[in-house]
């Protein structure tokens, strides 16, 4: 049952995290590769280079998980402490490692550059420890044992740290817990409040199995709904995530947009490269984001052309071949202003579809007659177009994500009814 699934406490280190002048990317991966070896993450913390917290930290998180992941703080500086703390911590004393003396050797060897005493000691390691081998960097992780709780150290550089966690870390866990799982199952809705889904599914949700569990992710005018089921059943877990997820997707049917784990933009992707279809975008009031937003998933050459960023009037006019007496009359915000955007982009781009968006998305800008967060977004192909008004009463950046996601959307429902 729930009870044998291990559980996981990552640590990081590092005073550089704490005040934010880089992002901790280390954790999302490492907890990524735990749920799929069925590890239970229930902690993630940060500290910094300081002795106490480390050893504080250390002890408490040794008391409620079976495994702890430290990353950072193994360089060759003074201010990279946790090695000889983790030395103490564990009643041993630092030894060189002549296989990982070797192995810096060669590194600096081979780049040509010269091996100095601080260089050396980075092949210092506890004597109580078990080295694990970084084939891509100076660095080792450890692992230690203590009171039946595994706990690894391991470089803060993202390279080294999953080279050391692919190699090492996980083929350990995953045989030492070959009989718990974790599945995670997601769908996404639109066009419905948090709280008013949550009344929604009430009923189901108060029935679902201990094992099973419920989040809610809302983000710019979408919720994801994910399932997570932990158990020691494989089977019975597969089985009974399937048939919950099936009860809620017939409840909330009159919303779901997606029924995986997907963004708009990957499931886009996917439904247009099924069906053999071409994407462009022309853009005012998103300046590009809209493209960007597409681009970032890998695939998406398959199936998007390019975008016109038509930012001013003039290329409005002169790119889109928008009327100026279009303009003038409507102005650049208007449903006519952007259905012959569309239209322009359909001939310029040579596309199946088109995505268009002008808006007046802040902090300035509007007027009485279209304040701030006036928005139209229109999607078209060579038989119609479809266009919609919005007013979304955020910040510059929610008002881009939350035009970016109706758009894409909308771009989705029409696919679905034209190609189907």
């Amino acid at each position: 049952m729930a009870d044998k699934i291990m559980k996981a406490t990552i640590i990081t280190i590092g005073d550089e995290l704490l005040i934010g002048q880089v992002i901790d990317t280390n954790s999302a991966w490492i907890a990524t590769k735990l749920n799929e070896a069925g590890i239970w993450l229930q902690r993630r913390v940060s500290i910094g280079d300081v002795r106490e917290e480390i050893v504080n930290t250390l002890t408490k998180e040794s008391e409620r998980a079976d495994i702890v992941i430290i990353t950072g703080g193994l360089g060759p500086t003074a201010d990279d402490i946790t090695k000889p703390v983790l030395c103490e911590y564990f009643g041993g004393k630092l030894v060189t490692n002549e296989n990982v003396l070797n192995h810096i050797k060669k590194i600096f060897e081979k780049r040509g550059l010269p091996f100095t005493e601080r260089n050396a000691r980075q092949a210092e390691v506890p004597d109580v420890c078990t080295v694990l081998h970084n084939p891509v960097g100076t660095a080792p992780g450890m692992m230690f044992e203590k009171n039946g709780v595994l706990v690894f150290s391991l470089p803060g550089v993202p390279m080294e740290m999953q080279e050391i966690m692919n190699l090492h870390v996980l083929p350990l866990l995953k045989e030492r817990n070959k009989d718990s799982y974790i599945l995670h199952r997601t769908i996404v809705t639109s066009g419905i409040g948090e709280s008013f889904l949550a009344d929604l599914i009430q009923d189901w949700e108060e029935k679902l199995p201990a094992y099973i569990k419920l989040a809610y992710l809302p983000s710019h005018g979408l919720i994801r709904l994910r399932l997570t089921g932990k158990h020691s059943q494989k089977e019975l877990l597969k089985e009974s995530m399937e048939a919950e997820i099936n009860k809620l997707k017939t409840i909330v049917k009159d919303y779901l947009i997606i029924d995986e784990d997907l963004t708009l933009a990957q499931y886009i992707i996917k439904i247009m490269r099924e069906r053999n279809l071409t994407l462009g975008t022309v853009e005012s009031c998103t300046g590009g984001n809209l493209a960007g937003t597409i681009t970032s998933v890998p695939g998406s050459s398959e199936i998007f052309e390019g975008t016109v960023v038509s930012y001013s009037n003039r290329i409005k006019m002169q790119v889109l071949e928008v009327k100026p007496k279009t303009l003038e009359v409507h102005g650049a915000v208007s449903e006519e202003t952007l259905k012959e955007m569309i239209s322009g982009g359909l001939r310029v781009l040579n596309t199946d579809y088109v995505i268009g968006t002008t808006g007046i998305l802040g902090p300035g800008g509007g007027s009485p007659e279209k304040p701030v967060g006036t928005v139209w977004i229109g999607v078209g192909n060579k038989n119609r177009t479809v266009t919609g008004k919005y007013r979304f009463p955020y910040n510059r950046e929610k008002n881009t994500q939350m035009v970016i996601n109706t758009a894409l959307n909308m771009l989705r429902k029409m696919v679905l009814e034209e190609e189907n």
